[in-house]
């Protein structure tokens, strides 16, 4: 297969899991050609993976503005039609007022670009990742340009605004949905007819457990490590007040936090305030490679975020054996099980926090079991090789017009995923209530 890949920004050092599961489809033998709305700056750029990938992707920012007018005629004399039904697509599902109408304007322009673009290389369909403002450009562009298009659904964020991002629309017009969780899915399915429910798939974000090594737990433990976007929704103000407890029973305790964010020198702040200085490191951004380096240095791995979807990070912890503790929401659960696999905390709460990181640091037996347990899990569920052998059998058979089952089979694909979904079958041929031929957008 030959498909188009778009997102907002690529490849940022926090959507790793996108570069691996282009990687991945490409080992299957389809050719991505990888489009991003904006060029990725140089920050995100910490390992050769990013720079690869920076430099094979087509940027649709900056536009030289006689180019962007030929562009826009040439969509025109080629297809009037398809042209106009942009221009009322786009105002369709505008944003209102003048705000929302100028960036439809601007998403409509880029639409143009990116159509244009995917119609010079010979490309049938594109796959978007994430609902937002990239999405809107590739259901427009779908529309100019006459291809299929799909998108990955994460969320939270989506769903907190889902009508200003007409949610709605775009599933009713993709020609199938990759939702990262049963949560995720049943937050689109509110929005979606009931006919589209059959085409909202599971396929999870996923990892390759091979590259990491399995942590070896002796003793009590002093390590915590955090990785991820320095932000206050992602809840650190709670974890470094549960570590102002945790320190007055395990005074060398250090905590390392891996990435940056918009909020970094305001809990940097925080972290003198409560004098916790000597025992939180902030590192910054780190390459794929380090991240698995500080893995192996740690013995508790902590999310005490308000809104997620479900963490790659968690994944990568658990690959490793390290032990998680983190907040219960979204789909997290659906990775982590509590009490088996790691620690579910309500989300705010920063003495329960503090106990359940506790216990794991005075337990290296405890430790123990929860990272065997979360590895399986990892290996069993959220194996980066079996989700894209379950897009690919996704996107194959929805070019053939053909109804995937809800969790695709990984069958057909490699032989090693072909091991795993020994049994099952690629496609669903079971009648549904809600079944209906798929149709191009």
């Amino acid at each position: 297969m030959r498909i188009a890949y778009l997102t907002g920004e690529y490849p940022r050092a926090t959507d790793t899991f996108i570069q691996r599961e282009v990687a991945a489809l490409r080992e299957l033998g389809t050719e991505v050609c990888t489009f991003s709305v904006r060029r990725t700056g140089d920050e995100h750029i910490v390992g050769v993976e990013q720079k690869m990938e920076r430099d094979r992707t087509f940027y649709i920012l900056p536009v030289n503005p006689i180019n962007l007018l030929l562009t826009q005629l040439s969509l025109l004399f080629r297809s009037p039609k398809k042209y106009w039904q942009g221009w009322k697509l786009a105002w369709s599902t505008r944003q209102y007022g003048i705000r929302g109408t100028l960036y439809q304007l601007f998403y409509f322009l880029e639409a143009g670009i990116l159509a244009q673009k995917i119609h010079q290389q010979q490309i049938s369909h594109l796959h978007n990742h994430f609902g937002d403002s990239s999405c809107t450009v590739a259901m427009l562009a779908a529309e100019i340009g006459g291809f299929t298009f799909s998108f990955t659904m994460h969320g939270p964020y989506i769903f907190f605004e889902p009508y200003q991002w007409r949610i709605d629309e775009k599933i009713k017009r993709s020609l199938f949905v990759a939702c990262i969780s049963h949560y995720c899915r049943s937050q689109g399915m509110i929005f979606a007819p009931a006919d589209k429910w059959n085409r909202m798939h599971i396929i999870h974000c996923g990892i390759d457990p091979a590259l990491f090594s399995v942590v070896s737990h002796h003793e009590s433990g002093k390590r915590l490590l955090y990785v991820g976007r320095l932000a206050v929704v992602k809840g650190l103000p709670i974890l470094l007040e549960s570590l102002v407890t945790l320190k007055r029973s395990h005074p060398d305790i250090v905590l390392t936090v891996v990435g940056d964010g918009p909020d970094r020198q305001e809990l940097q702040q925080m972290t003198d305030q409560l004098e916790l200085s000597a025992n939180v490191k902030f590192v910054g951004y780190q390459s794929q490679t380090e991240v698995r380096q500080y893995m192996q240095q740690t013995d508790v791995f902590v999310m005490s975020s308000f809104a997620e979807g479900v963490p790659v990070v968690l994944m990568e912890a658990m690959a490793a054996g390290v032990p998680v503790v983190a907040t219960q929401i979204a789909g997290v659960s659906e990775l982590v099980e509590d009490g088996v696999s790691g620690y579910l905390v309500p989300p705010g709460d920063p003495n329960c926090l503090a106990n359940r990181i506790e216990k794991l640091l005075t337990d290296h037996q405890l430790r123990i079991l929860f990272g065997t347990a979360g590895r399986a899990k990892v290996e069993a569920d959220f194996n980066i090789n079996h989700e894209v052998a379950r897009l690919h059998n996704v996107i194959n058979n929805s070019l053939q017009g053909k109804i995937t089952s809800i969790r695709p089979a990984t069958t057909g694909v490699s032989k090693e995923a072909g091991e795993q979904g020994a049994g099952s079958k690629g496609e669903d041929k079971r009648p549904s209530l809600y079944s209906a031929p798929v149709q191009a957008p």
